[in-house]
């Protein structure tokens, strides 16, 4: 971790001095794709790729060449079989000489400052995802695992999670100066803790001053000050299964333990996690705690046969406006399974807390 976060930190300093070569020339080798296949050169913009170039292989080789004010999040992308999932890499377009290889076994990038910043994160993160999946594959498939096996392979699995988010987390930190660091924000500030993502704020290029998403992530970024950790909750008003209106201050505030849990039902990863919510609930429903479950859905039989099949039998509430539900925006909830955790007083000491960080929170409060 150490490595990686002083190459990053290398690396940025690197594409500070160096971005002003005229023009790119990008070299490109693939693997299985026949004379005349065509690369793409796309430009990332939303949640959509836009063209820029195209060029064809010749002896399994592709170029393109221009010149590049800004550096910009691409992608080359080839169609190598019919009917079969293109090969694509990410990169970032800039002036300089850059090195792509799209071979079956090795996909990168590098050759420029940001490239080689972004290839260093990108080896380390597939590398931890590789074993992460070996793990979660033998969790899935190796049916003659003990109770006690299976737990400590999913303490794996979740350890590797958040070892991955921390990288990302550190080459946002030691890049947010440059576009590698901007873009890693981007993908992962919702995983981030307020006390590391504000003082990043004001470290933001000016030239993302416009930048629809650095706006969102910045107006959020607000939002968790004011909902962070040691602040008094905010209350919101919504509607229970039934039609009823509720709000948050008809349960937290008032002496128990309150988890508001933010959830939906077409989410997997929130099927996933309710087990761990309603054991949870089961242990410690006597103890002063209670769940409040708020619903990204927006079809409300599908909100009350999850509540029914999931066996949630704590207060429920939701407006039905998916991302847009008021709640989560006042929140700044972003990825769900999420969740706040208000003490007895009304003062939120808890924000995320999902699996085991969950569980130990509660013991630790309500031994």
């Amino acid at each position: 971790m150490k490595k990686l976060t002083y190459l990053l930190g290398a690396a940025a300093m690197l594409a500070a001095c160096t971005n002003g070569q005229n023009g790119y020339t990008i070299k490109g080798t693939i693997n299985g794709a026949e004379d005349g296949a065509v690369v793409y050169l796309q430009r990332a913009e939303r949640r959509a790729l836009a063209m820029l170039d195209s060029a064809t292989v010749q002896g399994g080789s592709f170029s393109f060449t221009g010149t590049q004010d800004t550096t910009i999040n691409c992608y080359v992308v080839c169609q190598t079989e019919p009917g079969q999932r293109p090969q694509m890499l990410d990169f970032f377009l800039e002036n300089g000489k850059i090195n792509i290889d799209l071979s079956e076994d090795v996909l990168s990038a590098t050759g420029t400052p940001n490239n080689d910043i972004y290839q260093a994160y990108r080896d380390q993160v597939n590398d931890m995802v590789a074993a992460l999946q070996e793990t979660a594959t033998r969790l899935r498939e190796d049916s003659t695992l003990t109770d006690e096996e299976a737990a400590r392979l999913e303490a794996e699995i979740e350890s590797a999670d958040e070892a991955i988010m921390q990288v990302a987390q550190d080459g946002v930190v030691a890049n947010i100066a440059n576009p590698v660091g901007v873009y890693l924000l981007k993908r992962n500030y919702y995983y981030m803790d307020v006390e590391v993502l504000a003082p990043l704020m004001d470290q933001i290029p000016a030239e993302y001053s416009d930048d629809e998403s650095i706006v969102r992530i910045k107006e959020n970024v607000e939002k968790m000050k004011v909902t962070a950790v040691g602040q008094t909750f905010t209350d919101f008003e919504l509607s229970t299964p039934e039609g009823k209106t509720v709000k948050l201050s008809d349960y937290a505030g008032k002496g128990k333990l309150v988890l508001v849990d933010f959830w939906a039902s077409w989410c997997g990863p929130c099927r996933q996690e309710m087990p761990n919510v309603v054991a949870a609930y089961k242990q410690y429903k006597n103890k002063g705690f209670d769940i409040v479950g708020v619903s990204l859905d927006r079809d409300a039989d599908s909100w009350k046969g999850a509540i029914e099949q999931m066996g949630m039998t704590w207060p429920q509430m939701s407006d039905l406006q998916y991302w847009q539900s008021s709640a989560a925006d006042i929140y700044a909830i972003s990825s769900i399974p999420n969740t706040v955790l208000i003490d007895g007083e009304g003062t939120i000491i808890a924000r995320g807390l999902t699996g085991s960080k969950l569980t130990e929170k509660l013991a630790e409060l309500l031994p």
